[in-house]
């Protein structure tokens, strides 16, 4: 490495996940030309990696956050474009950041010329935490409840968020822990019970139900009701959890469906609703060889799945409704537009209608890698999820801080409000 060469990372090379860092590398040549990598690791042990080729300034100087991408795996000013467009080194891998306790870990490098396997010039570490200073972490074995409570920092009280996140009825932390940080107690469910079997048929809203009352009954919840966030699967069961339980007051829907799909969802003994089905004649293959199943879905709206769609007008509480204009997985459009129109026709204006174009279906917290492609857990098979990255990046940034809005504005009561400002 080169002793002049610096690269380093502002305003620090340890963060939160969710904070950007200035990537400035200095002691070069005037328009010398060097590539810019980054290199992680996710939880499952799959490397991940990007590239970016950049000119020097007449100074020596490049700052990813003013200078353009020359080429590699991004072109243009992007500021956090290494973070965003790492990608595994193996097809159709997901980025896997589960336990909330590892940090996300970005090693930066500088190396000379348009090749990365040119000379190393400089390094430096990024490590992006999940868990602020101060916010705990409490794994819950509770009755029927699996998952993980995070509680942040003071006597609260807090606004309560089920965070119905999931990975094939696993969990993850990565979504609910960033949300902690940013003041809500969060409680992370797996999608089944902890004493359901592994072959899971049928859903019981009854264990989405014994979670919500948990959340209630902790000592520094706010008595405001209770929020959801979803995305796919999981946002029709928060469509029905907000329609047919009490105490939920904001629901999130990221990219779902307005029926429920696939299992049939059962309440206290009685089918509730039945499931939507995939046709597997209608799927195609990209040129990767991921299937694109969004024509594959049933309609909703035609009369013999009348059984399967979700009467959200019966909701008592506020919606966000969240669509990529690219999603692949299935028409989140269609079916918010439908959603906010059923609920318009009932008059009820009781919702948020949020459109991304050139966004895919994974909707995950900002600054993390961009997933085109993985293995979909119901259809067993590798699917395409649809987005452009750059686009896809720029509106989790700006969904990340829609939420907490959302949230904020229908679970923080005006009396917590005020004890809070001073």
């Amino acid at each position: 490495m080169s002793s002049l060469v610096r690269l380093r990372l502002l305003p620090s090379a340890k963060c939160l996940y969710t904070q950007p860092v200035q990537v400035l590398v200095d002691g070069l040549r005037s328009s010398q030309v060097v590539t810019v990598k980054a290199g992680t690791t996710d939880d499952k042990g799959t490397l991940f990696h990007a590239s970016a080729v950049y000119r020097a300034g007449a100074d020596g100087g490049v700052d990813l956050g003013r200078d353009p991408s020359l080429g590699g795996s991004y072109r243009g000013v992007e500021p956090m474009g290494l973070l965003s467009s790492l990608r595994a080194d193996v097809l159709h891998a997901k980025f896997f950041k589960i336990d909330s306790r590892k940090p996300h870990v970005v090693r930066f490098s500088v190396h000379e010329g348009e090749e990365e396997a040119g000379a190393t010039l400089a390094e430096a570490t990024n490590e992006r935490r999940l868990l602020a200073d101060g916010v705990s972490r409490q794994p819950i074995d509770e009755g029927n409840i699996r998952g993980v409570l995070f509680v942040p920092p003071g006597e609260g009280p807090f606004p309560a968020v089920l965070d119905l996140y999931t990975f094939g009825g696993g969990l993850s932390e990565r979504r609910a822990s960033l949300l902690a940080n940013c003041g809500f107690m969060v409680l992370t469910l797996a999608l089944y019970g902890h004493h359901q079997p592994k072959t899971v048929t049928k859903l019981h809203l009854d264990y989405f139900e014994e979670a919500i009352q948990f959340l209630r009954k902790q000592p520094k919840v706010m008595d405001s009701g209770v929020g959801l966030i979803s995305l796919s699967k999981s946002g029709d069961l928060a469509l029905s959890m907000a329609t047919y339980l009490p105490h939920v007051k904001a629901t999130v829907w990221i990219n779902g469906c307005c029926s429920n799909v696939v299992m049939p969802l059962y309440y206290r003994g009685s089918q509730l609703l039945s499931g939507l089905m995939y046709d597997g004649r209608d799927l195609r293959f990209t040129e990767s060889g991921a299937l694109i199943i969004k024509d594959g879905l049933h309609d909703p709206l035609a009369p013999e799945n009348q059984g399967s769609l979700i009467p959200v007008e019966q909701a008592a509480g506020h919606f966000l409704f969240v669509a990529g204009e690219d999603d692949l997985n299935w028409d989140s459009c269609l079916f918010a537009d439908h959603l906010t129109e059923r609920l318009r026709r009932h008059g009820k204006d009781n919702f948020e209608k949020v459109f991304y174009p050139g966004t895919g279906h994974y909707m995950e917290p900002p600054f993390g890698p961009f997933c085109p492609s993985s293995v979909h857990a119901v259809v067993g098979a590798v699917v395409a999820w649809g987005g452009e990255p750059k686009a896809h990046a720029e509106a989790e940034v700006h969904l990340w801080s829609k939420i907490q809005e959302f949230f904020r504005k229908h679970l923080v009561s005006d009396t917590a409000s005020a004890k809070a400002r001073l």
